[in-house]
């Protein structure tokens, strides 16, 4: 399962960024809320060390046994529904030892490896009805246990992630065009919907988050959290107030931001670090993205490049979804923000997926290492 790499084909720029967002993360959180802080670097060295030995697995042993993940992403989803410990009205955590576990988080890394080489292994059929239904329903049932916990906002970014996979996968553009005659009118369908009062499709607090996006006027209370969030980016202006400073017209020292080390953790960015602070955040996001894009590019084995694409659209739809919403620009939803916002599972779980990402990329070139030494023996 392990391999001997050369060190010199290591993508250390891909660690770079995210070491370097991550360290930005650990003082935001420490700033945020103290008590949370020494956890954040215990799961960073923890993460960073996982990356570390997964990205000397060898990927394609790993996805051999896709079914099994499968499987046991199913187990933790459904474990946590019957006996996890709920929380701000979810059902989405196990309690061990002190310490809360997502399974929500590792769905998104273990579906993935699993969608990754379940489209490597049928791609001959990938544009047959019979594949499509096949994929509808293994993702459907993954999708329908976290929706229930409920969790609708883990819910859209798998979906997300699993339609990008499949398109770069190589679904037909007909097939896409049809689907997407399909799902902007039932999305338009489902947003009527929702906003009715007598509605049964999302709960009722879901349901004030997307009104108090329309109508934060009507909604002062629902809207109240993004309201401060944007107040305090706009209070940073150029350079922000300062890491753990005392001034009084800190919305986040007055409280005015709940739970400012998870989900609005970027307010906290934007009024201590400021506009510089925000911007790079943005762009190592950014970076981290397009390097995985890139290392998708670079590989010719089907089931890598769905792994590096994966991890990409996870990030970027994640970075999308977070910050739009800490500025008010989506309505509040609870995703936090890649390698930053405080969250052990979700900062392990990430890390595990970049050490994918980064064998996919020693695979690669040592695939064309060894074509390139083949075509100089076929030269003698």
């Amino acid at each position: 399962m392990f391999k001997q790499y050369s060190f010199k084909d290591y993508d250390f720029k891909l660690v770079i960024f995210v070491l370097a967002l991550n360290i930005l993360g650990i003082l935001a959180v420490g700033s945020a809320n103290p008590i949370y802080q020494s956890r954040q670097i215990m799961g960073s060295i923890l993460g960073f060390f996982m990356m570390i030995v997964v990205s000397l697995f060898d990927y394609n042993v790993i996805g051999k046994f896709y079914w099994l993940w499968y499987v046991v992403d199913l187990g933790l989803l459904g474990a946590v529904i019957l006996a996890g410990s709920a929380a701000n009205n979810a059902t989405r955590w196990f309690e061990i030892a002190g310490i809360r576990f997502q399974p929500s988080e590792t769905a998104k890394i273990l579906l993935i490896i699993f969608f990754a080489q379940f489209i490597m292994k049928y791609r001959d059929k990938i544009n047959t009805f019979g594949f499509i239904v096949s994929y509808i329903f293994l993702a459907g049932v993954p999708l329908y246990l976290i929706y229930e916990q409920p969790d609708l906002s883990t819910t859209i970014v798998i979906f997300v992630i699993l339609v990008a996979v499949i398109i770069v996968g190589g679904l037909s553009w007909k097939i896409m065009l049809a689907a997407g005659l399909v799902a902007i009118p039932s999305a338009i369908v489902f947003l009527s919907i929702i906003l009715k009062e007598d509605q049964k499709l999302i709960n009722s607090y879901q349901r004030k988050r997307v009104l108090s996006f329309f109508y934060p006027e009507k909604f002062v209370d629902d809207a109240y959290q993004q309201t401060n969030s944007v107040i305090a980016i706009g209070s940073g202006r150029l350079m922000g107030k300062g890491l753990n400073n005392n001034v009084i017209s800190s919305l986040k020292n007055g409280n005015y931001i709940i739970e400012p080390q998870t989900d609005f953790i970027f307010a906290v960015v934007g009024e201590e670090m400021g506009f510089i602070g925000c911007m790079t955040v943005i762009i190592l996001l950014a970076l981290i993205v397009f390097e995985c894009i890139l290392i998708a590019r670079k590989t010719n084995d089907l089931s890598g490049r769905l792994i590096a694409i994966g991890m990409a659209s996870l990030i970027g739809f994640q970075t999308f979804f977070n910050i739009g919403v800490a500025t008010f620009l989506l309505p509040n939803t609870g995703l936090p923000l890649p390698f930053v916002s405080y969250g052990l599972t979700s900062l392990v779980s990430l890390y595990i997926g970049i050490g994918f990402v980064l064998n996919v990329r020693l695979k690669a070139r040592d695939i064309r290492d060894r074509r390139g030494n083949f075509s100089k023996l076929e030269g003698l």
